[in-house]
């Protein structure tokens, strides 16, 4: 996986609240078994009108936002616990999904795939939207490693919380076996150790 330290970079509202899954990733598009080419279904169905064409009151379709960041309403990533909609908002170029609340298995999955889900207070959540509704090329900083939230423009700052052991991953780059293989020479003191005391 990508190392994740410190982002500075725009980002896209969605102030939709209980964004479930599905609405994520459709579930007609899971027939794949591997990461490619979920992106571009990504809130396909919000996205895009039943023509096909693209849905210009959609907030991802409005030129005016970009950006590696999406900042997201309360409760996103509830319903069903599928994993491709984290590979769906990574393959669309999301690093970084913020909002009041995410569902367990949703931020889980987002985790494992190098998303980072930052939570916030819903008071700070508002602050975003008003920041990015007022300045759409606003940049927000969002740092892992001291585990802050800011409005470049403003200063105002929120910690976000994070499990540790998913935090060093993502400083790192590693996934779960990247992790075990950085600490070979520990496990092997270890048995190296159990084995004299036999």
């Amino acid at each position: 996986m990508e190392k994740f330290v410190k982002l500075t970079a725009t980002a896209a509202p969605l102030e939709t609240e209980n964004i479930d899954t599905d609405q994520i990733i459709p579930a007609r598009f899971l027939k794949a078994t591997d990461k490619a080419g979920f992106g571009e279904n990504l809130f396909r169905d919000w996205r895009f009108n039943p023509n096909g064409k693209l849905n210009p009151n959609f907030s991802l379709n409005n030129p005016a936002y970009s950006g590696p960041i999406l900042v997201a309403g309360d409760n996103f990533g509830c319903g069903s616990s599928r994993e491709h909609a984290a590979w769906a908002l990574k393959a669309y170029g999301f690093k970084v999904v913020v909002s009041s609340y995410f569902a367990d298995i949703f931020k889980g999955n987002a985790l494992n795939n190098g998303l980072l889900p930052v939570q916030v207070s819903a008071e700070f959540l508002e602050k975003l939207f008003d920041y990015l509704h007022l300045n759409p090329s606003g940049e927000i900083i969002v740092d892992l490693e001291n585990q802050h939230i800011s409005i470049k423009d403003s200063g105002e700052t929120e910690k976000f919380e994070i499990d540790a052991y998913k935090k060093t991953c993502m400083l790192n780059g590693y996934d779960d076996i990247d992790f075990l293989l950085s600490r070979l020479d520990a496990i092997k003191n270890y048995e190296d150790k159990q084995l004299q005391q036999v």
